[in-house]
């Protein structure tokens, strides 16, 4: 482990979740002091083995109350904002979240005189007619409004061993004899592995990614929705009918589905999933990728199986379970 440098402080909000606890780590190793702004410290000790004794910690911060932003921030030279929804649920709203509180953490870069690292998402537009992909937009223009130099990070969907994708959909194959194909499944991703996503993050804290860009982080497969499902299958080991779901009918469905306390689709999914979320061409020809900083993209079928084997039958062989 890397020595402490007593000046390098790097505060990350949202930093117990998927991504940061990667980000934590990669950050860790690379003799950051880290501290990590969320709603609820007292359940960030997970993250404390990723660094030495000190290194790590963590502090109440809600991006919805600046004044918590701001004491969060006092004395960083680095942050980093991680924090998003993928649902609205009581007052946590993309608005308050997505935008009006990336507006608090670049208020707290610019009052720091930090250099501000955002996380968005591949879908981002203030035009968007989802929410989710306005908002994200308008969080963008917060940290470029407060900080010129700041860099803005949009991965495609994000996998790993806590993903919010590949384990929903072997869960629900485990209950359910079909899985839904929304929209006919003909959508496209472009899914990047947490541990490339984390590592270009920390890239951009360290100085290495242009300042004043946004960087679109994909993997080095484009699938579609279906053959994203029928991966899911294949590493798992069941077969399931897939059944093509239109729009109209995945909007009925999601509306219900809004009133569960995680609801597994919203209509404001349904929207962000009539757009391709794949890295655009102008990004890989002015490297803002992850090639463009470095990063050689890990294929899916690298990692998916080092997880996935626990969806698989009882008595199924599988070698990442051994």
């Amino acid at each position: 482990m890397a020595q402490i440098p007593s000046d390098r402080l790097v505060t990350i909000y949202g930093g117990s979740g998927f991504v940061g606890r990667h980000l934590v780590r990669a950050l860790a190793k690379r003799g950051w002091r880290i501290r990590v702004a969320v709603r609820r410290p007292d359940l960030a000790g997970h993250l404390q083995p990723l660094g030495v004794v000190g290194q790590i910690m963590p502090v109440q911060a809600n991006l919805r109350y600046p004044d918590s932003v701001t004491r969060a921030a006092d004395g960083a030279s680095a942050i980093v904002n991680l924090v998003g929804i993928l649902y609205q649920s009581g007052a946590q709203r993309f608005d308050a979240v997505q935008a009006e509180g990336a507006e608090a953490v670049a208020k707290a870069a610019k009052k720091e005189g930090a250099r501000l690292v955002q996380m968005s998402a591949i879908g981002a537009d203030k035009d968007s007619k989802s929410n989710y992909g306005r908002t994200k937009a308008l969080g963008e223009q917060a940290a470029f409004a407060a900080k010129r130099d700041a860099v803005v990070v949009r991965p495609s969907i994000v996998f790993g061993p806590e993903d919010d994708f590949f384990n929903r959909f072997a869960s629900l194959a485990r209950l359910s004899p079909f899985l839904p194909l929304i929209g006919g499944g003909k959508t496209q991703f472009q899914p990047v592995f947490v541990g490339d996503v984390a590592e270009a993050i920390a890239k951009a804290v360290e100085g290495e990614a242009r300042g004043g860009e946004i960087y679109e982080l994909g993997g080095p497969e484009v699938k579609s929705f279906r053959e994203l499902l029928e991966l899911t299958l294949e590493e798992i080991g069941r077969k399931r009918l897939l059944l093509p779901l239109p729009w109209t009918v995945a909007r009925i469905q999601a509306f219900f589905m809004e009133f569960m306390p995680k609801p597994m689709l919203t209509r404001d999914q349904v929207t962000m999933l009539e757009t391709d979320n794949i890295v655009s061409q102008k990004a890989i020809r002015d490297g803002r990728t992850l090639e463009g900083l470095g990063i050689k993209p890990t294929a899916m079928r690298t990692i998916l199986p080092t997880y996935l084997w626990r969806y698989r039958k009882a008595g199924q062989f599988t070698k990442a379970a051994t």
